[in-house]
């Protein structure tokens, strides 16, 4: 930031400043979700797959019941993707925004 851009900052007041960098800060995160949506959704794959073999192991105690139910896993991961990243797609901007806003308040 210039010092030209400094100096109107203060003539807006920091309040309003905060709010239009924070809506920048949003913008911007919006805009790298969408452009790294191959890579977020690779994420989701291997959270999904970790997420259900400790889940499995958890629940199913008998290794026979236990190699089954993992033969299983892989079929509702299709539904689970697309549920999941529209999620991350409606809510992980605002989530990181806020989370990052938070820690340099």
């Amino acid at each position: 930031m210039t010092k030209s851009e400094l100096v109107k900052v203060m003539g807006k007041g920091e309040g309003r400043f905060q709010e239009e960098r924070k809506r920048d800060l949003y913008l911007l995160l919006e805009n790298l979700t969408l452009q790294e949506e191959a890579t977020i959704k690779l994420i989701i794959e291997c959270l999904y797959d970790i997420g259900m073999i400790n889940m499995i192991n958890r629940k199913i105690q008998r290794p026979s019941l236990n190699r089954i139910a993992k033969f299983f896993i892989n079929t509702p991961k299709p539904i689970a993707k697309i549920l999941a990243w529209r999620w991350v797609k409606k809510n992980l901007p605002q989530q990181v925004a806020n989370w990052l806003y938070r820690k340099v308040s």
